[in-house]
């Protein structure tokens, strides 16, 4: 069973034992519920304690249920719940590690929590899409104070249980234990659950007020600028708003009606899109993690020393990476001042976090003790992971890898940053090329979370199992594509700026494109995208695939903008106009004027483009190429271009990235969409037929989840 009973002296343990989370699947929900009814009728036992196998109490809900039966058949957590609740024995629940969402909701229906020092608690729902479901809203409110509570619920982050044990009249944390080892802890719960075995009546936190000391006015202040607030971060997300009114609830209605509202809610929000793309994007970043050629139990290479060969800026940004996580880290390059510009930026970085309340002076002592700077290539050999980040160009990779191949230990992980040239060609230039990887990291490296784990064709499955777990010891989203021009971004990336392109030749505006893919829900337009990138980036790789593609269509319209010298927010030029030291963009009478003498020049009339338009232009090139990219086997699973999208492209998370988007909208819509762009005279015709994998799933009636 997943979870266990024994009894010890006068007490009766429940110990959750479901890996990893100890989750409350029906199996586990049905064992609480069956041990609670013996030790209830076992006349020898005067108390009960909860308590969670191995790391955690419990992470709550099993999320593989929702929209199952499972997740339906009785008991539910609330029947396991309202059974702890109305036991006429004590029910201690002894937390340690970690509680969220329903484990945390299984833990406030019990009439006392003891909690080991170090333990963290959250209520981490909204980012699903939901509110808590199982009386979250309407206890948490009656034991911390609805101001913490309103916090808590609506950010869904973690909270420390030592400080949450220091709020005044918090009825949450009845013993805070510094027990040595979980062994201990229970022994100490026990002794604890003893000492209370005859007190009568128990203490309920629904019958506590959420009132706290504040005043009516504080009150509905507060909740107003929570609601003026969500109106401008959380827009497209109704759970936030919801939670807001669930914790008010607790204000206004007695317990059981905040409960029926809780639940109404609950019930309502599950069936949102909004709520189902946020579901899915938590299951994909799980499943991405997975390899499903390598075995979980595949032996990793130790990586305590790295080394990054390029000082400029996406190496200093990568290494911050590296030091966060305090791995010793040597930066090398041939140019002392890029080397000094580098330490500089680190610095200033962790100095501004300071600034910000975001780092301690320690933290930035321990990390820059971390940082070794050098000029001599040499001093890669006691690097486990080499890590290049020079100028986007091959024969500047080939000579940096044949020096990293000669240098480096043998056992050494070499990796390049490339953002889009060929990884098997790069492992070629060394006799080691099982030991190549490609780290495609995104900029600013240190913030944006995505990193693409490209594996050539001889990379060795302990390297793949290591910069995994590289990946995730510096906090990193990680997925797995194989070898080709752009990997899985950038290659998708390149189709849906080229409608773009497409679309200002033909009538629209950048600015009308930017913001119609914007009120879509993408954080940035294509054109102010590139600003900010720069697009002399663009430029280069579309001169090459002049060469490379020329049976391709492109329209020549951005290569114009480049020609003036306008490569975005660094030369304060670019799609838009920006003042020095600004980065608002300012809509360019001049860019206007070219691209009408543009279309002038090859005799188009402009024609009036709606938002439908636009959108669906883009996001259906976006969808025809991830599709061609799962069927070269290029990435796995059409989830993991999914979380590549939205963790670093800028595809709302409301809409779940764009091959679930794909499955939203529905296979026959979008193809007779395409087949309508197909005949555009000024497109690609060619590009619009749908991938052989999108006409497989249409003719199948599948989608891409299948």
């Amino acid at each position: 069973m997943t979870a266990s009973y024994e009894v010890r002296g006068r007490v009766g343990i429940i110990s959750l034992n479901n890996p990893p989370v100890n989750g409350l699947g029906l199996s586990t929900r049905e064992a609480i519920y069956s041990h609670l009814r013996s030790a209830v009728e076992n006349e020898e036992i005067k108390a009960i304690v909860i308590v969670g196998a191995e790391k955690s109490f419990s992470g709550g809900a099993d999320i593989k249920e929702f929209g199952t039966p499972k997740a339906i058949q009785s008991p539910h957590l609330m029947t396991v719940i309202d059974a702890c609740e109305s036991s006429p024995k004590p029910v201690i629940a002894a937390v340690h590690g970690l509680a969220m969402g329903g484990g945390l909701e299984l833990a406030m229906g019990c009439h006392y929590r003891v909690m080991l020092s170090g333990a963290s608690i959250a209520m981490p729902e909204v980012k699903l899409g939901i509110l808590p479901g199982a009386g979250g809203t309407q206890r948490l409110p009656r034991a911390i104070g609805a101001a913490k509570a309103l916090e808590m619920i609506v950010a869904g982050g973690v909270e420390s249980c030592d400080d949450l044990f220091q709020i005044d009249g918090q009825t949450l944390i009845d013993r805070l234990l510094t027990s040595t080892s979980r062994e201990a802890f229970v022994h100490d719960t026990c002794e604890f659950a003893e000492s209370v075995a005859q007190v009568r009546p128990l203490p309920m936190l629904k019958n506590n007020s959420a009132r706290g000391a504040q005043s009516d006015s504080d009150l509905n202040l507060l909740f107003d600028s929570y609601r003026e607030k969500l109106s401008k971060t959380s827009k497209h997300f109704p759970a936030p708003f919801k939670c807001v009114d669930a914790v008010e609830k607790t204000l206004i209605l007695n317990f059981d009606e905040g409960i029926k509202f809780e639940r109404e809610v609950f019930v309502a929000l599950m069936q949102t899109p909004e709520s189902k793309a946020l579901r899915h994007l938590f299951a994909a970043q799980r499943s991405c993690t997975k390899i499903n050629d390598v075995p979980p139990n595949t032996p990793i290479r130790p990586v305590q020393a790295i080394a990054i060969v390029g000082a400029g800026t996406m190496g200093t940004g990568i290494c911050i990476n590296f030091l966060n996580a305090l791995i010793p880290t040597t930066i090398i390059d041939s140019n002392q001042a890029a080397l000094d510009r580098a330490r500089a930026s680190i610095k200033g970085t962790y100095e501004s976090q300071i600034a910000k309340g975001k780092l301690k002076e320690s933290e930035l002592t321990n990390r820059m003790q971390c940082l070794k700077t050098s000029l001599d290539f040499g001093d890669i050999e006691n690097a486990d992971l080499v890590l290049e980040a020079v100028f986007e160009e091959m024969s500047v990779k080939e000579e940096v890898f044949k020096k990293m191949d000669a240098l480096a230990k043998r056992g050494a992980i070499l990796a390049t940053n490339t953002s889009t040239l060929d990884i098997n060609t790069i492992a070629s230039f060394t006799k080691r090329p099982q030991d190549v990887v490609g780290l495609h990291f995104f900029s600013p490296a240190n913030i944006m979370r995505l990193l693409e784990v490209v594996r050539t064709d001889k990379t060795a499955n302990d390297v793949l199992a290591s910069v995994m777990a590289l990946a995730k010891k510096i906090q990193k989203t990680a997925v797995v594509a194989r070898v080709c021009d752009g990997f899985i971004g950038n290659r998708m990336l390149e189709q849906y700026v080229r409608q773009a392109y497409f679309l200002v030749e033909e009538g629209c505006t950048p600015h009308q494109v930017d913001q119609a893919i914007e009120g879509f829900g993408f954080a940035m337009g294509p054109f102010r995208m590139y600003d900010l990138a720069g697009n002399d980036i663009g430029w280069a790789i579309r001169k090459r695939r002049y060469k490379d593609k020329p049976h391709m269509k492109y329209s020549k319209v951005a290569d114009l903008i480049c020609e003036q010298g306008r490569m975005g927010q660094k030369s304060n030029a670019g799609w838009y106009d920006y003042a020095p030291g600004q980065r608002g963009a300012v809509v360019s009478p001049l860019v206007e004027r070219l691209i009408a003498d543009f279309r002038k020049e090859k005799g188009i009339t402009a024609r009036s483009i709606d938002d439908s338009e636009i959108c669906n232009r883009l996001l259906y090139a976006l969808i025809n190429e991830g599709a061609q990219l799962l069927e070269e086997g290029i990435a796995a699973r059409a989830s993991d271009i999914d979380v590549i999208y939205v963790t670093g492209y800028g595809f709302p998370a409301h809409k779940g990235g764009p091959m679930h988007y794909a499955n939203q909208i529905g296979f026959k819509a979008m193809t007779q969409s395409m087949k309508g762009f197909s005949q555009n005279p000024f497109d690609d015709q060619a590009f619009w037929t749908p991938a052989p994998m999108i006409q497989k799933l249409l003719a199948s009636g599948k989608n891409f989840d299948d």
